[in-house]
């Protein structure tokens, strides 16, 4: 049964764990080959999950927003990441091919439209996809707004996140040169894609530590903790290629020039207020332009999907999507 979602412990606001009715490994253009599941109920109102980084990988935790009576949960590793193959790739790996692979999806699934849920860079996928498609899109749902310009890189890899969490910016910074500090990304991306395996693997932590030790508001047990390497070199990599690419994305092609297209598309962003890695300013701009976008600010939240203020206002709003069943 569902809990309360003004219960304390993040854990106990979401939907019991699920066991996925369908799990497969599909073949798209370029070389990759992605891992997509769907869960809850086959017949239900279906909702694509876009996870985060570029390189996060989906998780079953993320099952746990939807009602599995209600929704048919469809999730996927986008290509690099996860269990997708090749992993770490970055060959034919673009905003415009994983938006492609959601259409791919979605029409192998037999889906006419659906509601997309995304957070941090699901959210900015989100948003492209349903610029792209918008009579695919039913609804969408956003945590952690992360619009993809140039601003909001600066702010994180230009020193203006380091203001406020110096001793974690020093460790990023310590092992690059003086010289090459002026473009953290462009140094990073040097080293992520050496041809060493253990130097990639090494730089690959240090990048991931950087943004884990600022995901949440308060310390807890999972700040610091990056799992496998493998995991962290597929997150870093991605992550560097997209951001040394400026995600692909032209100036006609920005996000906020591009609010016409989601007009009438119905919209939920959960921000956290003190998220230092995608600061508020964005998800407010992304509202104040939006017809149908609503804001729902945390207070006490910063960037996680694990917090609890911001665990219970995704769910709320997925509760509310019911509603278009």
């Amino acid at each position: 049964m569902h809990k309360s979602a003004t219960q304390n412990n993040a854990s106990e606001m979401l939907y019991p764990a699920t066991t996925p009715f369908d799990q497969r490994m599909l073949d798209v253009p370029g070389g990759h080959s992605i891992y997509v599941e769907q869960c809850g109920n086959p017949t239900g109102l279906p909702v694509i999950v876009l996870h985060g980084g570029p390189g996060g990988g989906c998780s079953p935790a993320m099952r746990r927003f939807f009602d599995p009576a209600i929704y048919r949960v469809i999730l996927f590793d986008q290509r690099g990441c996860g269990r997708s193959k090749p992993h770490a790739s970055v060959n034919n790996n673009t905003t415009w091919d994983l938006v492609a692979d959601i259409e791919i999806i979605r029409d192998l699934l037999g889906i006419d439209a659906w509601i997309v849920f995304g957070g941090s860079w699901g959210a900015t996928l989100a948003l492209i996809y349903a610029q792209a498609h918008p009579d695919r899109v039913r609804g969408l749902v956003l945590r952690g707004v992360f619009l993809g310009t140039g601003e909001e890189l600066d702010w994180f890899y230009g020193g203006g996140a380091a203001q406020f969490w110096p001793e974690q910016w020093a460790a990023f910074v310590a092992p690059i040169p003086e010289a090459e500090r002026g473009d953290l990304i462009a140094a990073y991306n040097r080293r992520l894609f050496a041809s060493d395996l253990a130097e990639q693997l090494a730089f690959a932590r240090i990048w991931a530590s950087w943004e884990n030790a600022l995901a949440v508001l308060e310390p807890g047990e999972t700040r610091g903790h990056l799992g496998p390497s493998e995991y962290a070199r597929a997150f870093a990599r991605l992550e560097n290629h997209y951001f040394s690419n400026r995600l692909f994305l032209s100036d006609g092609q920005a996000i906020l020039r591009n609010l016409d297209k989601l007009a009438g598309i119905p919209g939920v962003i959960v921000q956290g207020r003190y998220d230092m890695i995608c600061p508020p300013s964005r998800a407010y701009a992304l509202a104040a332009g939006w017809d149908k976008g609503r804001l729902v600010m945390v207070g006490s939240a910063g960037h996680a999907l694990s917090e609890p203020g911001i665990t219970a206002e995704l769910v709320k709003a997925m509760d509310e999507f019911r509603s278009l069943r």
